[in-house]
This record gives C-alpha cells, structure tokens and sequence, in this order.
C-alpha cells in the first residue's frame, strides 16, 4: 500500500467503547452516520454485515492510514487476492464523509439474527 489514507466505516467490534477499538486509536474520527445498504448479522462474539437493505444500521466512519488499513484487513480475515474467500470481502460505500470501506462478510448467516436498524454492540445480552 502507498502512503495514502482511507475511510473505513465500522459497525462491530472496532467502534468505540468496544474490545477493537484500539486498533483505531491513532485514526481520525469523521463522525457516525446510517447505512441503508446493508444488515448485520449478530453472529454472537461480533456482527457480519450483508448488503441487502435495511432501515438504517449505525455505522462510525474513520480516516485511516495505509498501516491501519492493512492491519484491519488483516483482522478482518481480509485476502486481496481471493477477497471472496476470506471472512470478510470490503467493499466502499457512500458515507456523509465520502467513499468509505465497508467489510462485508463472505459467509452464510442462515439462523443469525438480523439487526436491520440501529446497531450492534459486544455488551448486550444475546
């Protein structure tokens, strides 16, 4: 990757106050907004996002550097060269603040839980 920057919209596990939010200390927070173009999945220790329609699902959009943006794609199980078959392909979708990369997850998610509206969050009970 070159010395450029990202925007990277998270929706689980790396937002703030949960248990990977660390890996985005160093980002720039753009601010929060709703996405009505996918739907999470509750998949017990962390969401999957779908693109399919929803009502509008939280989301927190940062400006990333190229290092953040390789270490995120490698917690997300991420692989550039078969994004299909990896835990999560990532895909840019429109924000308030621009473009931002979206990881979307590559597996079934038959019996979860969707979360159509509003968000996900580590802390509640399931």
């Amino acid at each position: 990757m070159t010395d450029q920057n990202f925007r990277a919209a998270v929706y689980g596990t790396l937002k703030r106050g949960e248990p990977n939010h660390h890996w985005l200390a160093r980002s720039d927070f753009l601010g929060t907004c709703s996405l009505s173009s996918i739907v999470l999945y509750d998949l017990g220790l962390f969401p999957g996002a779908k693109l399919e329609r929803s009502g509008g699902v939280l989301v927190e959009v940062y400006m990333v550097d190229a290092q953040i943006f390789t270490r995120l794609d490698e917690l997300e199980g991420y692989d550039a060269r078969s994004p299909n078959s990896g835990l999560y392909d990532r895909v840019p979708l429109d924000t308030p603040y621009g473009k931002a990369w979206v990881y979307i997850y590559n597996h079934d998610v038959s019996g979860y839980p969707a979360i159509r509206s509003g968000g996900w969050l580590a802390w509640e009970p399931r």
